[in-house]
């Protein structure tokens, strides 16, 4: 299993976010620190709205940050919101399916399986799981280190 770019890079703008608790952060500041493109970015925090995850502030001054604690975003259901495609295997899409085994085949039940342990895992962490150690990530993306270096306790979930 294997998350899309889009997946991956909306991951990496919520955890920028929560880094930023009391701050708005940029688009373009966010795809510099990362190294991302700029548009490709401002589609997924766009989406990350609609999720209701992001809240956007527009006009001068504007930018994004978190819409709740990062203690109540999931990231399984993050990587629900995103991804748009969890059909493995050509079985799993019965309007499409031409597999002619699929009457008989275990596949599609292991790989079921699979796909459901592996949302299971993902639904155990939260976003502030992906960020407690702090201060290695604020330093690699150029934030300021706060003196602690822990997620505040609101926070930690």
């Amino acid at each position: 299993m294997r998350l899309t770019m889009y997946t991956d890079y909306a991951l990496r703008l919520l955890m920028y976010l929560a880094l930023k608790p009391d701050a708005l952060a940029t688009i373009q500041e966010v795809a510099e620190a990362y190294g991302i493109s700029r548009n490709h970015l401002m589609k997924i925090a766009q989406e990350l709205g609609r999720s209701g995850f992001v809240e956007t502030v527009r006009g001068r001054g504007g930018g994004l940050r978190l819409k709740t604690d990062p203690g109540s975003i999931v990231v399984g259901d993050v990587v629900r919101a995103t991804e748009d495609d969890f059909r493995l295997v050509e079985c799993f899409d019965p309007a499409s399916n031409r597999c002619v085994i699929t009457g008989s085949c275990r596949l599609r039940g292991a790989l079921a399986e699979a796909l459901d342990a592996y949302l299971v895992v993902l639904d155990r962490f939260t976003l502030a799981d992906l960020v407690v150690a702090r201060t290695p990530l604020q330093d690699i993306l150029g934030l300021p280190v706060d003196p602690g270096g822990a997620v505040p306790a609101a926070a930690a979930g």
